[in-house]
């Protein structure tokens, strides 16, 4: 006869064996993980399936710094000039405010280096501001200088842009100042029409969210601190699911961040998401070579010659085209 008291059956047990349990546990984090970095593998190679491609106006193989600033005297209009004789894609250059809310075009707000007058745009008028030197230090050019006489003046942004209405430039953003941004050069980019093609932007990460903030249909530039969450991204394998508002990425080549930041891979995936990567200060030709077999959109130079020189005789650099076509 069956025992049906209740006392004396065995329990059954309603606990799976946990062996089994973190079996499951780790082979699903395996899928997850593994399958993780077959989507970021993926999307990395071919991002568009995710984010639409940034269609720019400008695709700039030769970007003159400073106007070529070892071949004339820096960010004069005679340097600028030279520079599109060259047939340079993009000028780049800086600008700060004078005390009467001017915006003019050069590197450093105090004025001893280039003028040999120890004295600040900020502090001075624009019809005080000194001449420049007839020989200045080229900074990426250690120990040389660059020599002129014919034009020695310190030009008006709004010089640049009635000079060179349909010249790519680039411009930093020297100062953190309101006023620079926001109604100065913001408005004059707009009174010209100009856009589609200005770049804008600084190392710092306050002046270029004020830029983006001030008109966001300007191309602008990586800060310092997005350059460190684009090596982030890149590394965990992140990159390919996050949007890039950025337009353009200028490496500084002698760092030690430009060894992690100069593959391939990546300059490629940007360049697949419509954003250039501009690698400076490269001064000589076998910098040139390395640059454009790392597939970056273009190189900076003091030296707009030589760099002109160099891609005539390599003529596989000169369009977007050939350079996909170069291993």
């Amino acid at each position: 006869m069956m025992n049906l008291n209740p006392s004396t059956q065995k329990p059954l047990n309603s606990n799976p064996n946990p062996s089994i349990t973190a079996f499951i546990i780790m082979m699903a984090l395996i899928s997850i993980f593994f399958g993780y970095i077959v989507t970021s593998l993926v999307l990395f190679k071919y991002p568009n399936l995710l984010h639409r491609r940034k269609e720019m106006k400008f695709h700039c193989r030769h970007i003159s710094h400073r106007g070529g600033a070892a071949e004339n005297l820096e960010n004069t209009i005679l340097a600028f000039e030279h520079a599109l004789k060259l047939n340079s894609d993009m000028i780049e250059t800086d600008v700060h405010l004078t005390k009467d809310a001017q915006v003019v075009v050069s590197h450093d707000n105090n004025l001893f280096r280039v003028s040999g007058v120890n004295v600040n745009i900020s502090d001075l008028n624009f019809n005080e501001l000194p001449l420049l030197k007839t020989e200045i230090p080229i900074d990426f050019d250690f120990g040389k200088l660059s020599t002129g006489k014919s034009d020695r003046k310190i030009p008006l942004l709004k010089e640049l842009f009635e000079k060179f209405p349909t010249t790519p430039i680039n411009i930093d953003i020297k100062t953190n100042n309101d006023q620079l941004i926001t109604e100065v050069v913001s408005n004059l980019i707009r009174q010209f029409n100009r856009e589609s093609i200005t770049v804008w932007g600084n190392a710092s990460d306050t002046i270029t969210k004020k830029c983006y903030k001030t008109n966001p249909e300007i191309p602008f530039l990586f800060s310092s601190k997005r350059v460190l969450q684009l090596l982030f991204l890149t590394y965990s394998g992140l990159l390919p699911f996050f949007p890039i508002r950025e337009s353009c990425l200028e490496v500084f080549m002698p760092s030690i961040i430009h060894k992690l930041l100069m593959k391939k891979a990546l300059f490629e995936h940007l360049n697949k998401r419509g954003i250039q990567t501009y690698l400076w200060v490269l001064n000589e030709e076998e910098e040139f070579e390395r640059a454009f077999r790392l597939k970056a959109t273009g190189v900076m130079t003091d030296y707009p010659t030589r760099l002109r020189e160099y891609l005539d005789k390599n003529p596989q650099f000169h369009s977007r085209k050939r350079m996909e076509n170069v291993g």
